[in-house]
């Protein structure tokens, strides 16, 4: 029987053929990609070329070059949002430790373990609308459940969203309560992937308590808590609608974040100013990448370094 020239045959199978393990994985990633493209990367490039015009969102648009950027500089509105943002950021990382906490609680096995995690998961369900309502009504100054227990020590009311001072912690607390309850729910998935023998190693070594949650716990807890950490920034420099309906921006726009002032500008009944809304939509997303990117860049530094 005659040999087949192996070269022969090589030479005559198709591109794809010949290159199918690196083409096949981007063929399936090819709808994600082009969906991603489309739907964000696409929209952002609008939003920065838009910051650049003067424009109402119907008429000829007028180019402005940095005038937008100039004008945030000198905008007080601008500047107190960009405050209540890093308060956001601030306070609602307590969401991470108070999670963790819940769910080395909620990992036990006592009686009635399963009504003390639906308890816990039930904020998580909620939609934002719904929590900023209960909250409002909690914070109602006379018949606010607030005030009847602050009452019970002789306290006096206090009308928490309608003090420029309070109402943006107000806000806050509210937020806390189902932003606790998501991270809760990563750090339950992350204790199943604990490693049982890591444990019994440390009780051998008479690890107990506070050193057992920090030198053997928590550093297998890495992967919950970084995206933990990611979304729990996210969604406080996205905070839009429990400020929506709690304040509607109030008392005196004191409770004004990024986003709720950039909607405002750009499509309130006060603003139609799409150009100076991208550009704070511009701001609040450079922020966002700021922190994205460094999280992104110690995960890679951490895989690098094993």
């Amino acid at each position: 029987m005659a040999s087949v020239d192996p070269t022969v045959t090589t030479g005559k199978r198709s591109w794809y053929k010949r290159n199918e393990i690196a083409v096949t994985p981007w063929l399936f990633l090819a709808p994600a990609i082009l969906f991603f493209a489309f739907y964000v990367l696409w929209p952002i490039y609008q939003s920065i070329a838009i910051s650049f015009y003067a424009w109402d969102g119907l008429g000829e648009a007028r180019y402005v070059g940095m005038g937008n950027y100039v004008e945030l500089m000198d905008d007080r509105a601008f500047e107190v949002s960009l405050w209540n943002n890093l308060k956001w950021l601030l306070f609602y990382l307590l969401a991470i430790p108070a999670g963790l906490f819940i769910a080395l609680f909620l990992n036990q096995t006592v009686t009635g373990i399963r009504i003390y995690k639906s308890l816990f998961f039930f904020p998580f369900v909620l939609s934002q609308v719904v929590v900023g309502l209960v909250f409002s009504w909690f914070y109602l100054p006379n018949e606010g459940l607030l005030n009847g227990l602050l009452g019970l020590f002789g306290l006096g009311p206090v009308n928490v969203l309608g003090d420029p001072t309070w109402a943006t912690y107000g806000i806050i607390a509210a937020g806390l309560w189902p932003q606790t309850a998501y991270c809760m729910i990563l750090y339950l998935t992350g204790l199943n992937a604990v490693d049982p023998e890591q444990i019994e190693a440390g009780r051998l070594d008479n690890a107990k308590g506070w050193k057992m949650l920090w030198y053997i716990i928590i550093p297998q807890l890495k992967p919950a808590t970084f995206i933990a950490f990611v979304v729990t920034i996210i969604g406080a420099l996205r905070s839009f609608d429990l400020i929506s309906i709690m304040t509607n921006g109030g008392p005196f726009g004191m409770t004004r974040v990024l986003s709720f002032y950039m909607f405002e500008k750009a499509l309130s009944e006060y603003g139609f100013r799409m150009g100076y809304g991208a550009a704070i939509a511009v701001v609040l997303f450079l922020i966002m990448l700021v922190f994205i990117a460094y999280f992104l860049w110690s995960m890679w530094r951490e895989e690098q370094g094993r």
